[in-house]
């Protein structure tokens, strides 16, 4: 089996990235029978688990760089990837090679196909075998800690099968409402499953509705809570558009970092990210303040806020909700002069669309509809009826690469193009724009 087989076949299974969520039966049993036919190789390493709506992967990939400069063979598990499926399983930065991706699948194959014949659970998706492949990869790599990103939820999510020494809950707000719930405390309920006895639980800024939650379920777990901003604190020095400096005031110490991401909601993931690894600290794990400061220094976490080209400003960010828009429309203008902003925007069918539309009432100049190739893309017809209900000037290109060509006709070298509304058209930007470098 090569690496395209290998992909093909992994894909070829139940993906709910990729289709309707509510045709997915949620059920760790099968992920349980697939660890456990492999050796339970998610017991190999320690784990520090994040879950919540936003800021995850960024959070995970900053600890991950503490640990690594820490000295620590680390894994890293995230999703969705921009380009290639070897971005979700890396270790010590580098990503999972295509020989041992084809070997690990072919390895697993008759494992997969032993828990499906079995059927007493429902059959294994594509997103359970992606995960038993990573501690699978991380076992091999003997790395000392694997740090999990959640892929939707947290109690049901296949990567709730570890005993983590930490947890992290980042910026909970509404969405994957068919499958998590209508209202915040019904999220905050799902993404606190990860919460386990025994770990140290960090949490980024909540609303009271959602840390209510945290806080009954930290108390029933009987587990110390850590709350950033509050018990973690920090304050914006500088910014300039390859990053940003700011002073963090941790449990055990005080920080003067720089990190390669911008946006005041990257200081808050930044500060679960130290107050995770102050946690490991605390148990005796040897993560310096040097070790924290180049870490946040060395993170990569590409597409968010991200600045591809220059005169015109030409930024891309995975913003796909309407919280995470709130948040992008005041980043721009802080960290970016321009006369006029063009937005490339689109989005998947499950999103929150007018919600996202409410928060470009007043900002951008010209938005640009298109779809991107994922097929959860939303058709632009229905992103035009939303937009055009919130009085905002749009137009329709029929794919990205059109889009971009259009918003760079019309920006003059003082403008500013932001192409956002889901991380698979950041991704077919970026992929358009590197193309053009």
């Amino acid at each position: 089996m090569d690496f395209t087989a290998a992909v093909d076949y992994v894909l070829s299974f139940a993906d709910y990235e990729r289709m309707p969520r509510s045709a997915v039966v949620f059920d760790l049993r099968r992920i349980e029978r697939l660890l456990e036919r492999l050796g339970n190789p998610q017991n190999a390493a320690k784990s520090v688990h994040i879950a919540g709506t936003k800021g995850k992967g960024s959070t995970a990939a900053m600890l991950a760089s503490i640990l690594v400069q820490a000295g620590y063979g680390t894994g890293l598990y995230t999703s969705p990837h921009l380009f290639s499926i070897r971005e979700r399983i890396k270790v010590n930065g580098q990503q999972i090679s295509e020989v041992d991706f084809a070997r690990l699948t072919e390895i697993m194959k008759p494992e997969v196909e032993a828990v499906n014949a079995d059927g007493e659970f429902g059959e294994l998706t594509t997103f359970e075998i992606l995960t038993a492949l990573a501690f699978a990869h991380f076992r091999e790599k003997r790395v000392d800690y694997q740090v999990l990103e959640t892929g939707l939820g947290g109690r049901l999510d296949a990567t709730n099968v570890v005993q983590p020494e930490a947890c992290v809950i980042t910026s909970i707000s509404y969405d994957h409402m068919d499958v998590l719930g209508d209202t915040l405390s019904q999220i905050a309920g799902e993404k606190a499953g990860i919460i386990k006895p025994g770990s140290i639980v960090i949490t980024a800024p909540q609303s009271l509705e959602a840390m209510q939650v945290l806080e009954k379920v930290c108390r029933q777990k009987e587990v110390k809570l850590v709350k950033a901003g509050s018990d973690i604190s920090w304050h914006l020095k500088s910014f300039r558009p390859e990053g940003q400096s700011f002073q963090l005031r941790g449990l055990r110490d005080e920080y003067d970092l720089t990190v390669p991401l911008l946006g005041g909601h990257q200081m808050e993931n930044a500060a679960a990210a130290v107050a995770a690894a102050e946690a490991l600290a605390e148990r005796g794990v040897k993560i310096t303040a040097e070790a924290i400061i180049r870490g946040m220094a060395s993170v990569s976490w590409p597409g968010r806020l991200q600045v591809l080209r220059r005169k015109p400003w030409f930024i891309v960010d995975g913003a796909h909700n309407g919280d995470s828009m709130r948040r992008l429309v005041p980043a721009l203008r802080q960290h970016f002069e321009f006369d006029k902003a063009v937005f490339i925007f689109g989005a998947s069918s499950d999103k929150n669309i007018a919600g996202m539309a409410a928060e470009l009432v007043s900002f951008p100049d010209k938005v640009i509809l298109t779809r991107s190739r994922h097929p959860r893309a939303v058709a632009v017809e229905r992103l035009k009826e939303e937009f055009s209900r919130k009085g905002i000037a749009c137009e329709i290109s029929e794919n990205v690469a059109s889009a971009v060509e259009r918003a760079l006709s019309i920006a003059g070298p003082s403008d500013l193009i932001c192409a956002t509304g889901s991380l698979f058209l950041v991704a077919e930007a970026m992929e358009y724009m590197l193309k053009q470098a």
